[in-house]
C-alpha cells in the first residue's frame, strides 16, 4: 500500500514510519526542506520525500498525495506556547483533509490528543466525554478544533478516523540529536536535577504502542470514531519515580504545591505580556496539566485490538537507550 505520513520527522511520526516499513508498505513522507532527519537516518534512503513550505501548503500536499491510498496526518505543533498552534494544528489539518479529498485518498488517520477529550478531576474520560469550552488550554483548544476539521471532511465524503494518544513517552532513536522530552527528563533525573514533583497526573503511553495503534485504526477503526491510545493513569510523582527507578537514580521527594505552581504560571504570563516572550508554564498550562486527569482505553482495546505495555517497561526502554 502507498502511504503518506505527515510529521514523519518527529518522535511519533518516525516510529510510525519504521512500523509501516516493517509491515511492507511503501512510505512517502511530507516535510519541510529544512526538516532534520535524525530520527529517520537508518531508513531515509528507503522512503520517498515530498517537500513543501509547511503543512498549509495545499499545492505541495496535493502533489505529495498523488497515487497515495492512505494518509497518516501526524504533524502537529506541540510547543504549548507557540503563536502558531492554530496555524499548524487547525489550518494545517484543514489543508491536509482538503488535499486528501481532492486526491481521492481511501482513508486518513488523524493524530489528535487526549487534550481534545473532555475531562475533569474525579472522573475517567472516554471518547464521548463532553468537551468543556471554558477558558481552555490553547494547545487543547487547537487539537479540538483540528478534530472538527476532520469531522467536517468526513461529512463531505472523506473516510477518516481519529486517534487520541495520551502523553507519549519512549526511547530516543537519535542519541539526543532530536527533541525527546522523555530523554531530557531521564537525563535530568539521573543527574539529580529534579528534586520536586508536581501534583496531578495523566495517562501515559509508549510511543511504539501509539504507532501500532495507528495501524490498528487504519485496519479496524470506524469512520468518524475517536480512539484513546493510552496505557496507565499515573500521578506525576509515580511517573518520575518509576523512571528514576529504571535509571537507578533518586526519585524526587519534595511535593510542589499547586498554589505555588499556579502563582508561578501567572507570573510567567505577566512577564510574557511585558517582554513579548512566551513561557511553557503559563497559568493555563499549569491549570490543565497539574490536575489529575484519567482516561479509558477500553474502546481501543475492544474495537481495535490494541494492547499497551505498563509504564515500568517503557521506563526500562528509556533507560536502556541512554
Amino acid at each position: 500500500m502507498n502511504v503518506l505520513v505527515t510529521g514523519a520527522t518527529g518522535f511519533l511520526g518516525s516510529e510510525l514510519v519504521y512500523q509501516l516499513l516493517e509491515a511492507g508498505h511503501h512510505v512517502r513522507i511530507f516535510r519541510r526542506q529544512t526538516s532534520e532527519l535524525h530520527l529517520l537516518t537508518p531508513v531515509a534512503d528507503h522512503i520517498e520525500h515530498a517537500v513543501g513550505d509547511d503543512i498549509t501548503d495545499l499545492d505541495a500536499l496535493r502533489k505529495a498525495m498523488n497515487n497515495i491510498q492512505v494518509v497518516f496526518h501526524v504533524a502537529g505543533n506541540v510547543n504549548f506556547t507557540s503563536r502558531f498552534l492554530n496555524h499548524v494544528n487547525v489550518e494545517g489539518t484543514a489543508t491536509v483533509v482538503d488535499a486528501a479529498q481532492g486526491a481521492g485518498v481511501e482513508r486518513l488517520v488523524h493524530t489528535s490528543s487526549i487534550a481534545a477529550i473532555g475531562t475533569s478531576e474525579g472522573m475517567i474520560s472516554n471518547e464521548n466525554t463532553e468537551w468543556q469550552n471554558n477558558k481552555p488550554w490553547p494547545y487543547a483548544q487547537s487539537k479540538y478544533l483540528a478534530e472538527l476539521e476532520v469531522q467536517r471532511s468526513i461529512a463531505e465524503g472523506l473516510d477518516a478516523v481519529i486517534v487520541n494518544p495520551a502523553l507519549i513517552l519512549g526511547p530516543d532513536r537519535s542519541q539526543g540529536k532530536a527533541l525527546n522530552l522523555t530523554h531530557n527528563y531521564a537525563l535530568a533525573l539521573r543527574a539529580g536535577k529534579i528534586p520536586a514533583y508536581p501534583g496531578g497526573g495523566t495517562n501515559v503511553v509508549d510511543v511504539a504502542d501509539v504507532a501500532t495503534g495507528h495501524l490498528a485504526a487504519l485496519e479496524h477503526g470506524q469512520t468518524g470514531a475517536r480512539y484513546i491510545l493510552g496505557s496507565e493513569n499515573l500521578n506525576w510523582k509515580s511517573i518520575l519515580s518509576i523512571l528514576a527507578e529504571a535509571l537507578n537514580a533518586k526519585p524526587p521527594r519534595i511535593p510542589l504545591p499547586y498554589s505555588m505552581a499556579l502563582a508561578a504560571g501567572g507570573f510567567m504570563d505577566i512577564v510574557g505580556a511585558v517582554t513579548g516572550k512566551r513561557f511553557a508554564l503559563g497559568r493555563s498550562a499549569v491549570t490543565y496539566t497539574l490536575k489529575m486527569r484519567r482516561y479509558s482505553n477500553r474502546r481501543a482495546t475492544e474495537e481495535l485490538g490494541c494492547s499497551f505495555r505498563p509504564f515500568s517497561e517503557t521506563a526500562r526502554r528509556v533507560a536502556a537507550s541512554l
